[in-house]
């Protein structure tokens, strides 16, 4: 084998030839710091349309952001073309950091946690009053990722014409949650719509629901500019729609009003696998001090907890505890239980 010494001239050092011809990698990555800044809109088989400076840019993630994907709601950085024009593609370099997330996972035994919606305000959890029948515990779930997931939860109770809300506002008057009931009669007045509205101003909301509670109908009475398709049609067997929205789409709110309102397609499950149990108590101020006095990796529903005693002293009201521990009890039971 050939050894060099110390001083070796440039013509004894071996190069390996590039065969592609191009030129060879660094690890040093533009900053782009003259990129526009803009907000994901919807996401399409590796398309993603983005608002940039009040238009519509179709774009393509970077292949330097790696494995990282956007979602819709992203503030992103984009270079290239960004005229929005037919036929041009801008180029997604950078997403900014998140103020919030909605994650879910396919079910309670999958790794694999989903990002669904990024810089979220609220989550707006539609449910149906009758055909279908209300889901608590796909509700409850819902409202455990809103918590982690640092969101404002907004109920949104429909088709009221066929069932009152009664008890499904009792189920839920411990945990204060706003909410607003509408049937399809005032829907189509514009009077449910409006009531809608004045949760949403001046937010980011994203509207979540099972399949056939009428979420994509509220949609099109909040922005009746950009209409999706809605079905109407529940299987009479199992109580359940056909999906009608088969990706998020971020729509302004309009009619005089600064809000985003995030449409998402119809679920089936949520699942929580991702949320540790720690994470849903910091959704619940007047108890989360009381877990003080916890055990080590205290489940808050075992003879030990210390919350019994912190309710019975008076701090924090008996069904607040319920509350919390009927939604830490969800991540261990499927929707339907």
């Amino acid at each position: 084998m050939r050894r060099y010494g110390k001083h070796t001239d440039e013509d004894d050092i071996r190069s390996r030839p590039n065969r592609k011809g191009n030129r060879p990698r660094t690890h040093i990555r533009p900053k782009h710091e003259d990129a526009a800044e803009g907000m994901v809109l919807t996401v399409d088989r590796g398309r993603l349309t983005c608002l940039v400076d009040g238009r519509a840019v179709v774009a393509m993630k970077a292949r330097e952001l790696g494995r990282k994907a956007a979602v819709v709601g992203d503030r992103v950085a984009l270079v290239g073309d960004l005229s929005g024009t037919k036929d041009t593609l801008a180029r997604i370099v950078r997403i900014e950091e998140r103020s919030s997330v909605l994650r879910r996972t396919a079910d309670d035994d999958d790794p694999y946690e989903r990002v669904v919606v990024a810089n979220a305000d609220q989550l707006a959890i539609v449910t149906a009053l009758a055909n279908p029948e209300p889901r608590p515990r796909l509700i409850d779930r819902c409202l455990v990722a809103a918590y982690d997931g640092g969101l404002e939860p907004l109920l949104v109770m429909t088709k009221s014409d066929l069932a009152p809300p009664d008890k499904l506002l009792e189920l839920y008057g411990a945990l204060d949650i706003p909410y607003v009931v509408t049937s399809r009669e005032e829907l189509e007045s514009g009077g449910a719509a409006d009531r809608v509205r004045e949760h949403l101003d001046g937010k980011v909301t994203a509207f979540v629901g099972h399949s056939g509670v009428g979420k994509t109908t509220l949609v099109n009475a909040l922005v009746p500019k950009d209409r999706r398709r809605t079905t109407g049609h529940v299987n009479a067997v199992t109580g359940r729609g056909r999906h009608t929205t088969t990706s998020a789409l971020a729509l302004p709110l309009g009619d005089g009003r600064d809000g985003w309102v995030i449409d998402t397609p119809g679920v089936r499950s949520f699942g929580l696998a991702h949320i540790a149990p720690s994470r849903v108590v910091h959704a619940f101020p007047d108890l989360e001090p009381g877990t003080e006095g916890c055990p080590r990796a205290c489940s808050h529903d075992e003879p030990d907890c210390a919350l019994d005693t912190w309710v019975a002293e008076g701090h924090a009201d008996p069904a607040r505890l319920y509350s919390l521990r009927r939604l830490l009890a969800t991540r261990e039971r499927k929707e339907g239980d």
